[in-house]
């Protein structure tokens, strides 16, 4: 067991609790998304590809302050959350959005190479049977893209779980409140002495991090089997 102080493993819960629900909102439009960009054919197609892609390429810091802007309760979107109850700006929730939002375009990437790589004339043989556009994208296509889809989410996670600069910034350090794993790690590391909290944080981020690639890997595994 990992001897670290009570602020440390609630950062550790916290990061697993923003991490899950990053990805769980993230999901069906990240889903939505990959298949717009795999088999849409409208105006703006590349626009939106550019704008998907966008948080990969600029600095973390950016990305949270854009959030601020958009999301701070003086700002007319921030303020209609804050009216419904559910503050975004220094609150975990923040910390999650700020993390799925750089976790989109992982998610998003996995997915639509999945959905390209799907024969067509599998769909169109599932059609001539009779099937419904649901029925062929529940028992043809989404067995097919499974694997891409698992490993969207586990990338995904992966990058939720460890987002710093993004969440610091759109949510800060607040101690119980917004303080993840990673930003636990910096505040530990301002501390004289602090280097043995922050050896056990890196062991858990480490151990947490090849848990999900282990259980995707597995999940992949069986699923590969069964297609088969």
């Amino acid at each position: 067991m990992i001897d670290l102080p009570p602020e440390a493993w609630e950062a550790v819960r916290l990061s697993l609790r923003v991490s899950a629900v990053a990805v769980a909102v993230a999901f069906p439009l990240a889903l939505l998304t990959a298949h717009l960009l795999a088999r849409g054919r409208f105006p703006g197609r590349g626009a939106l590809d550019a704008v998907v892609h966008l948080p990969l390429v600029l600095p973390p810091v950016v990305t949270g302050y854009a959030l601020l802007l958009v999301f701070a309760p003086s700002a007319p979107l921030g303020a209609v959350f804050e009216a419904a109850g559910l503050p975004l700006a220094f609150r975990w929730t923040g910390a999650a959005l700020a993390a799925g939002v750089m976790a989109f375009p992982l998610m998003v990437r996995p997915m639509r190479l999945a959905l390209e790589a799907v024969d067509p004339g599998l769909e169109e043989a599932a059609a001539t049977l009779g099937l419904s556009r649901l029925a062929i994208w529940r028992r043809v296509t989404l067995p097919l893209i499974a694997p891409g889809i698992l490993a969207g989410v586990t990338l995904g996670f992966a990058k939720a779980f460890g987002e710093f600069g993004a969440t610091i910034t759109f949510a800060a350090s607040i101690p119980g409140e917004t303080r993840t794993l990673p930003a636990a790690i910096y505040a530990f590391l301002q501390v004289p002495g602090g280097e043995g909290q922050v050896v056990g944080l890196v062991a858990l981020a480490v151990a947490v991090s090849l848990s999900a690639v282990i259980l995707s890997d597995v999940v992949a595994r069986r699923l590969a089997a069964r297609l088969r």
